[in-house]
């Protein structure tokens, strides 16, 4: 039984397996990053064609949603990143995919949500902060540090900008990582208050039972909200990355 909402985020084993002091149990957050790659495989598979093994002539109406999430993803590369866009579509589509399909995959009862986990959201932003540094290093050079000093700057002036910019820079990966699990951790504690909120209500012995359908209600409601966050978050990661990859192109 879950006696706090925070249980919910908790790491436990369903197979315990140590080897050598090392502890490679199979827990609740590994089985849900496997169904979450699952599900992203289950995106092509369920658009072909069983026995062509080839898109349909005509598209159904899952092919339609997916040729739609991938076209959201070719608007943000389009519309922010300037130059070589095109090399990060598959890179971002699959970024996209993989947060939609957890973030979903965690609005199911008794889930797990990845990321709503800090460890993970943390690890994608800090691996999309080292490739676009090293992304700017390559295509620019030292001129890469112009990034931090904007033109047209006088000296006294950049001694208090540079420090500026390069914390900025540096709290990137920080952001970006935190803006998910912290949206995606707070929707989930709060769908938990109310849902043992409701179910005490329920439990009572007399006319007070009937009340719980206000917080029933509202719970319908905020499982429509978190169906939206969960789309918005993986729109909004997507975007922010594709405007920290077009500083590395293009120096803005």
């Amino acid at each position: 039984m879950v006696y706090s909402p925070l249980d919910q985020f908790k790491i436990a084993p369903l197979i315990s397996f140590v080897i050598a002091g090392v502890d490679l149990s199979f827990t609740n957050f590994f089985l849900a990053s496997l169904l979450a790659l699952f599900t992203l495989q289950s995106y092509v598979f369920f658009i072909k064609d069983i026995k062509t093994n080839s898109f349909f002539v005509i598209p159904s109406g899952w092919q339609n949603l997916i040729e739609k999430l991938y076209a959201l993803v070719v608007g943000l590369l389009s519309e922010i990143i300037s130059t070589g866009s095109e090399k990060y579509l598959p890179f971002l589509t699959v970024v996209f995919m993989f947060i939609l399909s957890n973030n979903l995959l965690g609005l199911v009862p008794y889930s797990f949500t990845t990321t709503s986990y800090a460890t993970l959201t943390f690890f994608m932003s800090f691996s999309i902060f080292v490739g676009m540094t090293i992304i700017g290093f390559q295509k620019h050079g030292l001129e890469f540090f112009s990034l931090f000093l904007p033109s047209n700057t006088g000296f006294f002036l950049a001694l208090v900008l540079v420090p500026i910019e390069l914390m900025s820079y540096l709290a990137k990966p920080i952001s970006l990582g935190a803006r998910l699990f912290i949206n995606l951790l707070a929707g989930h504690t709060l769908l938990k208050v109310i849902v043992g909120f409701s179910w005490s209500m329920l439990l009572a012995e007399n006319l007070a039972a009937i009340a719980f359908i206000i917080p029933l209600l509202i719970l319908v409601i905020l499982m429509g909200l978190e169906l939206a966050v969960a789309v918005i978050q993986a729109y909004v990661f997507v975007t922010l990355t594709c405007i920290y990859l077009n500083d590395s192109e293009a120096l803005h």
